[in-house]
């Protein structure tokens, strides 16, 4: 296979993937960016809708606008001591957000998916804290049971499915 027949192209306007930010892959084909972009605004105009600019919207997402110093003082209104898991907890939050929200470009430096392990004693806030964030944002927040996933609850053994 010659280096000709490996370079991906758009199945609509036949740029390469070196001339455009994005290409997306089908089951049998490729569309990069602009042509995406141009086909957005065809819908629009047929079906008479306004394009919507903030990628949050157009994922059907709210609009993010905290800073993590506004959730930490909303974790404070309602969390007392625990300082560095809320600082924790804000700053994650605000870069997930962040991270989601922001559209792909070309050489851009890309923010990394990070996860957050909450652990304490009974009692000390850590279901307070994730439930407070997510009433906050009204993103909806479930709790699971852990140990509902083996039948000998913590004992070490392998899930059993």
């Amino acid at each position: 296979m010659s280096d000709n027949n490996s370079v991906i192209h758009c199945s609509f306007c036949g740029k390469s993937k070196d001339e455009v930010d994005m290409m997306i892959a089908g089951m049998d084909s490729h569309i990069c960016d602009k042509c995406v972009s141009q086909a957005g605004g065809i819908l629009h105009a047929e079906l008479g809708e306004q394009p919507q600019s903030n990628p949050l919207e157009i994922a059907g997402k709210p609009e993010f606008n905290y800073t993590p110093a506004q959730i930490k003082s909303h974790l404070d209104e309602y969390i007392i001591g625990q300082e560095t898991a809320k600082r924790t907890l804000s700053v994650a939050v605000y870069n997930h957000y962040k991270r989601i929200g922001t559209v792909p470009v070309k050489d851009a430096p890309e923010i990394d998916k990070s996860n957050i392990v909450l652990v304490g004693n009974t009692g000390t806030g850590k279901t307070l804290m994730a439930r407070t964030i997510a009433k906050m944002l009204n993103v909806p927040f479930t709790i699971v049971d852990a140990t509902i996933l083996t039948e000998a609850g913590y004992v070490g053994e392998d899930v059993e499915s």
